[in-house]
């Protein structure tokens, strides 16, 4: 029986050994090591490159999609399945579009989890009891992408996730910060902030900045006691 090796991602270290502890008891998984943050965790993928990383989606720092996103155009083998308090379709269709192989709700039993590492490992991709081939998954994110109501004010847009810049911007102003501040935490212009904000509200079919901070809290890419919200233009 060849072993499927597996890094845990997660910031709560009662749950990520909790995780580790239930898999370590199946013969055919190997836990190769634990990451507390996101950063951590790429770093870890990139030195053991295991056949599966179970992430948090939402971690410090660096988040559980922006790893995803990051192992994906690295080109790392590491299939990804992303553990998430949110269940909801929008949170779906992000994980996947950023190439997540599987979006499993935290509540998750045991088994399934195992159950649906073994099945990424197999080349199958999961969203919480439901398994899909590669073009199955495809049909289903363009079904769920034109049924999706509020993901863009532009109806006829094509889905795309934030990038990694967009993200950091984003998460800045959940913080409550204004260009001026994002953009010397960043290093970028003021216009250059006020661009990626505004590509922010349009991707995310949202009015102003505080419908966006809402929007990041409710989907856990921003923590609730890290943030102040407030609307600054």
């Amino acid at each position: 029986m060849s072993e499927i090796s597996i890094i845990v991602v997660d910031d709560h270290p009662l749950f990520r050994q909790g995780v580790a502890d239930a898999l370590s008891l199946e013969p055919d998984l190997w836990v190769v090591a634990q990451a507390s943050s996101g950063e951590e965790g790429l770093n870890l993928i990139r030195e053991y490159r295991p056949m599966v990383a179970i992430v948090d989606v939402n971690l410090p720092g660096l988040n559980g999609q922006q790893l995803t996103r990051s192992v994906v155009m690295e080109r790392i083998p590491t299939r990804v399945l992303l553990l998430t308090a949110y269940d909801d379709t929008e949170q779906k269709i992000h994980a996947m579009r950023v190439g997540a192989a599987a979006y499993c709700t935290k509540d998750v039993r045991p088994e399934n989890l195992i159950k649906s590492i073994r099945l990424v490992v197999s080349g199958k991709f999961v969203i919480g009891e439901d398994v899909y081939e590669k073009a199955s998954l495809q049909r289903w994110l363009s079904l769920q992408t034109e049924g999706a109501v509020g993901l863009y004010s532009d109806a006829g847009e094509a889905y795309q996730p934030l990038s990694s810049r967009e993200m950091e911007v984003l998460i800045h102003v959940t913080k409550g910060k204004s260009n001026k501040e994002v953009a010397l935490l960043l290093g970028i212009s003021q216009q250059t902030v006020k661009n990626h904000v505004t590509a922010i509200l349009r991707k995310l079919g949202v009015e102003d900045r505080t419908q966006a901070a809402i929007f990041a809290v409710k989907r856990g890419w921003v923590r609730v006691h890290e943030t102040n919200i407030e609307s600054q233009e």
